[in-house]
């Protein structure tokens, strides 16, 4: 994450991809008590990866990267749970054993996202924005733009790549 933060593109993307790699077997850990279904799963891994790169700028780069990034897991888990109407508590040991320290990243500004997010249509921007940043539940989306809850899903998917491809280019 320091390479990536002094702007090295191909470090950034292979902390983003090894991290994607090693959040999944920890997300599945930590709903392990709750019977999520594989999509369920990766909707929480991709929930973080973007919480991750739109909050890296919170990270001190003087401490771990580890428990940062596991606190932002343990809370997106936390919210999956809540928002599915189920209580339940999400462990952390042994999840730093995915991890190694790292450091901070520059600040992303507000109107940077704005600018990315403008990049999709209105209804994929609207379900990102929903989900990704307000915290709803695809099902909740759904409804209220009157879509099917897979829609949504493949929707948020697309959409979260399709950024990340903006990002990519504009960075």
């Amino acid at each position: 994450m320091r390479s990536a933060i002094g702007g090295d593109e191909v470090a950034y993307r292979r902390f983003l991809s090894d991290l994607s790699r090693a959040l999944r077997p920890i997300v599945r850990r930590g709903f392990a008590g709750v019977s999520a279904a594989p999509s369920e799963v990766e909707d929480v891994v991709q929930e973080v990866m973007l919480a991750i790169h739109l909050k890296r700028h919170t990270w001190d780069q003087s401490k771990p990267i580890g428990p940062w990034i596991m606190a932002i897991a343990r809370n997106k888990m936390i919210d999956d749970l809540r928002r599915r109407g189920r209580r339940g508590e999400v462990p952390i040991d042994g999840m730093m054993d995915f991890l190694e320290a790292g450091g901070q990243d520059d600040a992303i500004q507000a109107h940077d996202v704005t600018r990315i997010l403008s990049r999709l249509s209105g209804k994929n921007r609207e379900i990102v924005q929903a989900i990704t940043l307000s915290g709803f539940s695809a099902r909740e989306v759904a409804d209220k733009l009157g879509m099917s809850e897979v829609a949504v899903r493949v929707s948020l998917h697309r959409s979260l790549k399709a950024l990340a491809d903006v990002y990519r280019e504009t960075n």
